[in-house]
């Protein structure tokens, strides 16, 4: 896996995340409509799961620390926090 391919998950992960808190949760609950949080939210996990299998693939494949890994997988939680650590974590081998 590139690098490349990394962040273009990662900036996906992020913007499902953004949708699912901003449109879809206001949707469920002002609009009663539960359906936008059922589907955004199923497409926001399948994204989280290959960002963090990514995070597996790439320390595997650049034997990054512990600490790396784990500083990115937390940043998953976090609105903005994959785009916010791409330049801090990934950039600095």
């Amino acid at each position: 896996m590139k690098l490349s391919q990394f962040i273009f998950i990662g900036r996906l992960e992020v913007l499902s995340f953004l949708v699912l808190l901003l449109i879809a949760m206001p949707m469920k609950y002002f609009m009663d409509f539960p359906l936008a949080v059922k589907y955004v939210g199923w497409a926001h996990g399948v994204l989280f799961m290959l960002y963090a299998g990514a995070i597996a693939i790439l320390g595997y494949q650049y034997k990054w620390k512990f600490i790396r890994m784990f500083l990115l997988f937390i940043s998953a939680f976090i609105p903005f926090g994959p785009i916010l650590m791409e330049k801090r974590v990934l950039y600095n081998r």
